[in-house]
């Protein structure tokens, strides 16, 4: 089993800019390529300095959410301040919540992988537990030795 744990957690805001995901929800390529092209887009127009300048930590995080029966996706920060540009503002409940570590050697791969082993691996096996929905996020928490690492936050409720 991979590297995780359940933990209680504080509510806690995010500020992020998004899009919306048309790929069907079962198609984990097309859903990644989308997810990809939307970072490059925002990394190449200065968007996420923007975020960055108004974070409360180093954290940069990958947001998925169902918002009006659509898929979105954002990239955030947590903060209590606010942004122009933002277009959406997430807040994550109390609770517990499933921790899922993990590094890659870069922070695509990381919001992949991790969202792979997450959904893929743990939340299945993780028996008296369930995510019953509401945001999620793959967090990029910094690089060492040359990788990047972080986590997964799934809020979860017990059966």
């Amino acid at each position: 089993m991979e590297d995780y744990t359940v933990e209680e957690k504080d509510s806690f805001t995010v500020v992020g800019i998004g899009t919306e995901l048309k790929s069907h929800y079962t198609d984990f390529a097309g859903i990644n390529k989308e997810k990809s092209d939307f970072w490059q887009t925002l990394t190449q127009a200065g968007r996420l300095d923007a975020l960055k300048a108004i974070a409360t930590n180093d954290y940069m995080l990958a947001v998925n959410e169902a918002v009006n029966n659509k898929m979105m996706h954002y990239a955030g920060v947590i903060t209590e301040a606010t942004l122009p540009e933002a277009t959406r503002v997430i807040h994550f409940p109390k609770g517990e919540y499933l921790i899922v570590k993990g590094e890659a050697e870069t922070a695509d791969e990381l919001h992949h992988t991790l969202t792979d082993i997450a959904f893929g691996q743990v939340l299945p096996e993780l028996g008296d537990f369930a995510y019953v929905g509401g945001p999620n996020a793959s967090v990029e928490m910094g690089v060492q030795n040359g990788r990047v690492y972080g986590e997964m936050w799934i809020p979860i409720v017990k059966k």
